[in-house]
């Protein structure tokens, strides 16, 4: 799925330039005028993009200039793939506000910050195909939160920054796995720089936007790398909070919480976590390759 889900959003990728003049027409300088011809239509139901918002119809045309329904249809439907990232949980409400705009007296554009929130967590997304963030999307062209536009509530004050706390997806697709033998898995142990043996539970409830996990208090660290002292429970936290996207691939089929057997890389201040596996009493290879590894010499 998420083989798939990288081609579909290459392929949208590369139809950015093309659309550029089209929505550059409607955006530059300024938006949609209410005073232009205009209609209320049903948003359509294979509009899958923005299915399920709290409202069903669209003005149109729309703030990127589409006129017909099966227009709009047609150029939200590239923008699924980006989606399924998970890079930001208010993704589908900015783009919809551009797509098909609430049917209202007048159009309600976003607001600059959910552009700049949204931009800012799925722009990485993008460049790890190779294209920026479109220019046709520039933020500074949407109004400021004070004037009458679609925010968002989910902001984090924990920090004091004012920014948003929103998980970022990465560019890499961690999966769990089988293991196939304990020495596959002393290998694999051998090789990375950390392995840790871990327990996620979910905080937020079912129906929240972006699922929510804590770090167990029993975190057994079998190989902590260039690591030292506590550093891995902090790096392990840093991890949860900012990879949606291996976080996400983890829990698919655990949604309260796990444990899990992790193994990666450490790059700066980050965890690349390579090799994941759902850790269980019946996985007879993990146990014993982790009973193992206590007296284990690695090669080289």
């Amino acid at each position: 799925m998420y083989m798939y889900a990288a081609l579909m959003l290459h392929l949208l990728l590369l139809l950015l330039p093309a659309l550029m003049p089209v929505l550059g027409s409607v955006l530059d300088g300024g938006q949609w005028d209410p005073r232009a011809a205009s209609r209320c239509v049903p948003i359509p139901s294979n509009m899958a993009l923005c299915q399920g918002l709290g409202y069903d119809s669209m003005r149109l045309p729309n703030l990127l200039g589409h006129e017909t329904p099966g227009e709009a249809v047609h150029q939200s439907a590239s923008w699924l793939p980006l989606l399924a990232r998970q890079c930001h949980p208010h993704a589908r409400i900015f783009l919809c506000s551009l797509f098909a705009p609430v049917c209202l007296d007048r159009v309600i554009p976003p607001c600059r910050s959910l552009c700049e929130s949204v931009r800012d967590s799925c722009a990485p997304i993008m460049s790890c195909y190779g294209y920026p963030w479109p220019r046709i999307l520039q933020c500074d062209q949407f109004p400021m939160d004070h004037l009458m536009c679609i925010s968002s509530v989910t902001q984090s004050n924990s920090t004091g920054s004012g920014r948003w706390a929103i998980p970022q997806a990465s560019c890499r697709d961690c999966e769990l796995q089988e293991a196939t033998s304990p020495k596959e898995l002393l290998d694999i142990f051998c090789r990375s720089d950390f392995v840790v043996k871990l327990r996620l539970s979910r905080l937020n409830s079912s129906g929240s936007a972006v699922a929510q996990f804590s770090l167990g208090s029993r975190l057994e660290v079998l190989k902590h790398g260039p690591l030292v002292g506590g550093e891995m429970r902090g790096r392990l936290l840093l991890w949860l909070e900012r990879d949606a996207t291996c976080v996400g691939n983890l829990i698919r089929h655990h949604h309260e919480g796990g444990t899990f057997l992790l193994a990666g890389t450490v790059a700066g201040n980050r965890l690349l976590v390579n090799k994941a596996y759902s850790w269980s009493k019946r996985h007879r290879h993990l146990n014993n390759a982790v009973r193992k590894w206590k007296s284990h010499r690695c090669r080289g």
